[in-house]
Parts: C-alpha cells; structure tokens; sequence
C-alpha cells in the first residue's frame, strides 16, 4: 500500500517560512535553501517549503486550501497551545472552541496556510 509520508506547502519567502516552522515546530530544517526549505518530523514525516515562484510546474494554488493538523493529549493543551501561538502573533482564524469530534483552534501561517490544533474527544461529546 502507498502510504503519504511528505507534504509540501508552497510559500513566498521560503527561508522566512523556515524560521516560521522552526520556531513553531521546535526543530531545525535538514535542509535550507531559497527556493526549498525540508523539516523531518517524527516518524519520519516529512514537511517542505518551495517557493511558490520556482516549483514546476507551476503551483497555482494560495493558502487555505488544506489544513496541517496537531493532535493534543488534552483540551487544556489545546488552550495553552493557543495562548502559546496568539502570543507569537499567529493570526488566529478560530479560537478554541469545542466541536463534536473534541476541542480546537485555527491559527495560519504566514502564506495563510491553516493549522489545525485538536484533542480528539473519544467520547464524542466536546
């Protein structure tokens, strides 16, 4: 079976979305350069960062369209990860809120590509 094991988002500036991820992943990228910029992950996962202005073909798509996705262990870390990332100055686009699968924010990056933050409520009420 194929399994996805990368995604790459594509961005305006990506040594300024590097330092972004980093700073908001806690890690280094493996690789940095003008155009491409390569986050290792755990398990291997895989985050790269193009210049929108280079890939080829071009990519015609803007942020927004698709989400990366956090899971937490609690809803109380999904609050402090808010709080964490509002005081980065990440534009939140919702706050926490809790929803039927369990509680979440929205915040973008600065391409406005979303991150999702969620602890997942195996009980199925929020």
């Amino acid at each position: 079976m194929t399994t996805p094991n990368f995604v790459i988002l594509y961005v305006d500036q990506p040594l300024e979305s590097g330092a972004f991820y980093s700073a908001l992943l806690g890690r280094e990228p493996v690789e940095s350069a003008p155009t491409f910029v390569l986050f290792v992950l755990d398990a291997g996962f895989k985050l790269g960062l193009w210049s929108r202005h280079t890939v080829e073909p071009a990519a015609t798509a803007v942020g927004g369209g698709a989400e990366i996705v956090f899971a937490l262990e609690t809803p109380d870390a999904v609050d402090a990860t808010h709080a964490d990332w509002a005081g980065r100055g990440l534009k939140i686009l919702q706050p926490p809120t809790n929803m039927d699968f369990g509680r979440t924010f929205v915040a973008l990056d600065p391409d406005n590509h979303r991150l999702r933050v969620y602890w997942l409520n195996a009980g199925g009420q929020a």
